[in-house]
């Protein structure tokens, strides 16, 4: 298999990573093809390590921290409420947090990526964990049809600190949860519903009257990273692990309150 076969196979989740790490496809998408315009002009970027999905994803960070890229996110990032900025957000933490907790990369290859030693990724990821943990509880919807993994969801996030303010196992009962006088702070919701209906289409209904973040959970999250139509910023992939779970919560409600204090600035 070629060299770009390869990458081809590692861009869906080169593509979570770049939107967990910017809050929206159109930021995350921008970036992911300026990497790809970098290793179609420097083929010899790629091929330093025996890892070429931890080359792919070093290529990338040398990316995103460019200046050139991060004005240019600037310019693509204004579909977001509030205009969240990614110079006001400690990049590093959050990049080795994810690399680590999202996609599963060992210390090593997080090293490699981000271009430190295994003791500082060990020092960044904790300070992520801080500076994502503090001050974020909020209440939670989750629709999920399949009861241990709602079991499973609802005993991590309240782990977390937050409060489950109901599970859904179909589009109508999430619909009658959100609508019963307390809004979520944020929703969990699974692809396929027990009645046939789809999540998806329950995070619609729900998103006409409120606006708030929303993680995805499916078994094909590769569907929903194709970059061909608008797409969910943050995707969970089943079976989920525990620490991806707390890390894509940690992020989006992130986002959220960088979001509304420059709301409240401006107001």
């Amino acid at each position: 298999m070629s060299t770009s076969q390869l990458v081809v196979q590692h861009l869906p989740y080169l593509r979570r990573y770049a939107r967990a790490l910017t809050g929206s496809q159109v930021a995350g998408d921008a970036y992911v093809a300026a990497t790809l315009e970098t290793l179609v002009n420097e083929p010899d970027t790629l091929g330093r390590s025996t890892n070429l999905k931890a080359d792919l994803f070093r290529v990338f960070t040398r990316i995103w921290n460019s200046l050139s890229v991060n004005g240019r996110s600037e310019q693509v990032q204004h579909d977001l409420p509030a205009e969240v900025r990614l110079g006001q957000i400690t990049p590093l933490p959050r990049q080795a947090f994810l690399l680590s907790c999202l996609e599963g990369f060992s210390e090593e290859d997080a090293a490699i990526i981000l271009g430190v030693d295994v003791s500082e990724v060990r020092d960044l990821v904790d300070e992520a964990g801080r500076e994502l943990a503090a001050d974020m509880a909020t209440e939670i919807l989750i629709i999920e049809d399949e009861p241990l993994i709602a079991m499973d969801l609802e005993a991590l996030v309240e782990g977390l600190g937050h409060n489950v303010i109901g599970v859904a196992r179909t589009r109508s009962e999430a619909i009658k949860i959100a609508g019963g006088g307390k809004r979520p702070g944020l929703i969990l919701a699974d692809i396929q519903l027990a009645d046939g209906s789809s999540g998806l289409d329950a995070v619609n209904d729900l998103l006409k009257t409120f606006e708030v973040p929303v993680i995805f959970i499916t078994a094909y999250p590769e569907r929903f990273l194709t970059g061909e139509r608008p797409e969910p910023a943050f995707l969970i992939a089943k079976p989920f692990q525990p620490a991806n779970v707390s890390a894509v919560i940690s992020q989006a409600l992130f986002f959220q309150q960088t979001a509304r204090r420059r709301e409240a600035k401006s107001a």
